[in-house]
């Protein structure tokens, strides 16, 4: 893939997951081009990689079209990605992790403890929550040193609300919320502890554990679809139940 049609793919990824385009809203590749400032063929091309990861769908007139998602497929991502991030904090656990590894996951726990050990959490503070736990994130998966993981936390990050910080933004508007960061945060500090231990179980069941808030928090977007739309404007592609 050559660098123009990666970053269209990149660009119309980030559009979709942003709530750009409605469900059955066609995709056509002229406008798409004039709007990316690209030509038509890596456009062609990256439509055809996006139906080919599920995100969108072939229109009944040709072409394609956006598709609208299921809470329960969100909510299954959700799950296999708690799979993939145990058994990743397992690896680590059992092959043993580097020094230099151990000092970066501690950093990301110092950083959160700063922004969730507080009487009331601000809005940076909650910026800052949210880089620490994308970083924290990443450490685990590129740290087990494994790249099959590392493909399918790919492929899951460009499902909708499925990557590690994608339902955050619900958190800074409910009374729980720093309730809830405190809890998650309390499970990055037990998994680090477990990987330092060499507890190759118990790091997969708390990674496995840890995505439960991400699914709480789908409920609570589900349950308050104007404030969602408003904080997480891609939550229009999702529908409740289990068929769209």
């Amino acid at each position: 893939m050559d660098s123009q049609q990666s970053r269209v793919l990149v660009q119309l990824r980030d559009l979709i997951l942003k709530g750009e385009f409605v469900p059955g809203e066609r995709l056509a590749e002229i406008p798409l081009a004039e709007k990316l400032g690209a030509s038509r063929t890596p456009v062609r091309l990256a439509l055809a990689s996006l139906e080919h990861e599920g995100l969108i769908e072939q229109s009944p007139s040709g072409g394609y079209q956006m598709r609208r998602f299921t809470s329960q497929e969100v909510a299954d991502a959700i799950r296999v990605r708690g799979v993939i991030e145990g058994f990743a904090a397992r690896l680590l656990a059992e092959d043993g992790v580097s020094r230099q590894l151990l000092r970066d996951l501690k950093d990301c726990l110092e950083d959160g403890d700063r922004a969730v050990n507080k009487p009331s959490m601000e809005i940076d503070d909650y910026a800052a929550y949210v880089e620490m736990n994308d970083r924290f994130h990443k450490l685990i998966l590129e740290g087990c040193g494994n790249l099959a993981l590392k493909r399918v936390m790919d492929m899951l990050g460009g499902q909708p609300f499925a990557a590690p910080s994608a339902m955050l933004p619900m958190q800074s508007s409910m009374e729980e919320g720093q309730q809830w960061m405190r809890q998650a945060h309390r499970t990055h500090h037990a998994m680090v502890q477990a990987i330092e231990r060499g507890q190759g179980s118990r790091a997969q069941a708390l990674g496995e554990e840890h995505v439960e808030i991400a699914r709480m928090n789908l409920d609570y977007a589900l349950e308050r679809p104007e404030l969602a739309a408003e904080l997480m404007p891609g939550i229009r592609l999702v529908a409740k139940g289990r068929t769209a």
